[in-house]
């Protein structure tokens, strides 16, 4: 196992256990007590936990693991429900791309769609991810729109006042918001405040929106609202969802596609 890799697993662990011990790990991870010493010493120099006596533990109590350490979690279903997201839209629209795991999975979807292989534009992209952007630059038949603002770490998203002022000047056909967590009740939601106005915002350009999420992210709740349930057009989402959740999303008005 390579060094990230085995990095992004511990991450991982510690995110759903709040606390590891150096044997455990090791014995998760099939390596070495000295290697798992090792890899924790080095992430708590990057700040992304904090050392303890024979292990260690999540760093703060808000701890939301950085988008270049999320992508092994869901891989599968994230790609299954991207492609499906991408069947939703067609030829010319302008479409509104948050950030994160799901909606980069997304991006690189519509990126190799043979019908939208060519076209002035195929589609025009809105974004405020940098790494969306980045990756879909190089696609000719591609408008990007990157909306201005301050980068954040965590989700390589713009956010703040100067992303504002491009969203509120135009108008899209979709939203296809990525969420950390999203209930009939509560809405969708994610960890920062001012990501979840950016994209608050574009679901209020937009025509219809859709959240890309994988089950483990229904019926949880989150800090920052981002949008009512009710302003959800559809849910996309993978074939683990319980069929009382998909009715009670449903009973929000909510069209639900499992895949």
């Amino acid at each position: 196992m390579s060094r990230d890799a085995r990095w992004k697993a511990l991450l991982e662990l510690l995110v759903e256990r709040g606390r590891l011990d150096v044997e455990e790990a090791a014995t998760q991870l099939e390596v070495s007590a000295a290697t798992i010493r090792r890899d924790f010493d080095q992430l708590a120099e990057q700040q992304m936990l904090v050392r303890t006596r024979g292990g260690a533990v999540v760093h703060g109590v808000s701890y939301e693991l950085p988008l270049r350490y999320k992508t092994a979690r869901h891989a599968s279903e994230k790609q299954r429900i991207a492609k499906a997201v991408a069947d939703l839209i067609a030829p010319g629209e302008a479409v509104g791309l948050t950030g994160g795991t799901t909606t980069t999975e997304v991006a690189r979807a519509l990126a190799v769609r043979p019908d939208l292989a060519s076209g002035s534009p195929a589609l025009t992209i809105v974004t405020n991810a940098l790494n969306i952007a980045n990756e879909l630059a190089v696609r000719p038949q591609f408008k990007i729109v990157v909306t201005g603002g301050v980068a954040r770490p965590q989700s390589y998203e713009l956010i703040g006042p100067l992303a504002d002022g491009v969203l509120g000047q135009i108008t899209i056909d979709v939203a296809v918001l990525g969420v950390v967590a999203f209930d009939p009740a509560h809405g969708a939601a994610a960890h920062d405040e001012a990501e979840a106005a950016i994209n608050r915002l574009l679901c209020e350009r937009a025509e219809r929106v859709v959240v890309a999420a994988d089950s483990s992210k229904l019926g949880q709740r989150a800090f920052a609202r981002i949008c009512a349930a009710e302003s959800v057009d559809t849910l996309v989402t993978d074939s683990a969802v319980g069929a009382e959740t998909v009715r009670r999303f449903e009973e929000a008005g909510v069209r639900v596609v499992a895949v």
